[in-house]
């Protein structure tokens, strides 16, 4: 099985399948009073959806090897553990450049000035999370 699309709709419909299911726990109430199993269960139905599309379309295209490279699965890895660190010991915002300057590493380019406006774009969410929603992050 070295074909990139299969693995890539299989693994989807995996992922969906896992979080569909445990969905299943909560109550799932209705549409105009949703429950807590509610939003994961649509979500989880789509992504399967989107999965199976894949796996389809994977019969009727060329197969593409699959070609991973370790080195940038070990930095993804890596910046998403080293945003945890700095998240729990400093702070979140702080989390979050440290994150988007070490993952941008594992890219083809690297510019400073984008990393800059990623992580401008990924604050204010985390903002707009905090203050909107009323999450409770660890901001400051």
């Amino acid at each position: 099985m070295n074909d990139r699309n299969l693995v890539r709709g299989l693994y989807l419909m995996a992922v969906s399948l896992a979080f569909g299911l445990s969905s299943l726990k909560y109550q799932m109430g209705d549409f105009s009073r949703a429950g807590p199993g509610l939003f994961p269960a649509m979500v989880s139905a789509v992504l399967l959806l989107v999965g199976v599309a894949i796996v389809v379309r994977s019969r009727f295209v060329k197969k593409v090897p699959i070609d991973l490279h370790f080195k940038n699965i070990s930095v993804i890895i890596g910046s998403l553990c080293a945003f945890a660190v700095v998240s729990m010991f400093v702070n979140m915002i702080v989390g979050i450049v440290v994150m988007v300057f070490l993952a941008t590493i594992a890219g083809t380019t690297y510019s400073w000035k984008r990393n800059v406006k990623i992580s401008i774009g990924l604050v204010l969410m985390a903002f707009f999370f905090a203050r909107v929603l009323g999450m409770n992050l660890p901001l400051y």
